[in-house]
């Protein structure tokens, strides 16, 4: 697995945070919330733009690497942290309040078994390229 392919899937992936990013600072109006009926309530869709603009900025973020993705490991570790952390949160939905959409149920997969992949694929990528050093265990 390439320096090439690791910045190609990180250039594909931060499409999702993106494109998801502008439609949730839409709030309640965007397409997904708006079809399931969610009151129209401010602070519901003041929370919703906000999380919608972290997200459009981690992918942002995300785009930002991947020049010297092999050289960023710890902002690259950070983000797909926060994406990590976001899928706790949807377990923890799940586990509290039942199954969302098959998508989401896909989502949360991706969060909390890519995430950690990602992050290992990055860092091997770093250390073939000379740019970290393996860690020592000694």
């Amino acid at each position: 697995m390439t320096r090439r392919l690791l910045q190609a899937t990180t250039a594909a992936m931060a499409l999702i945070p993106v494109v998801t990013g502008v439609l949730t600072m839409m709030g309640i109006d965007d397409p997904i919330y708006h079809a399931s009926g969610l009151p129209r309530d401010a602070l519901l869709d003041g929370n919703l733009r906000f999380f919608g603009g972290v997200w459009l900025a981690l992918g942002l973020a995300m785009w930002s690497l991947v020049p010297r993705i092999d050289r960023e490991g710890r902002m690259f570790a950070v983000l797909w942290g926060a994406v990590f952390l976001g899928g706790v949160g949807r377990a923890l939905s799940m586990a509290l309040l039942g199954l969302p959409p098959a998508p989401f149920i896909g989502f949360t997969v991706l969060e909390l078994v890519g995430a950690p992949a990602f992050i290992a694929w990055q860092r091997r990528v770093a250390i073939s390229t000379g740019a970290a050093r393996p860690i020592s265990r000694g």
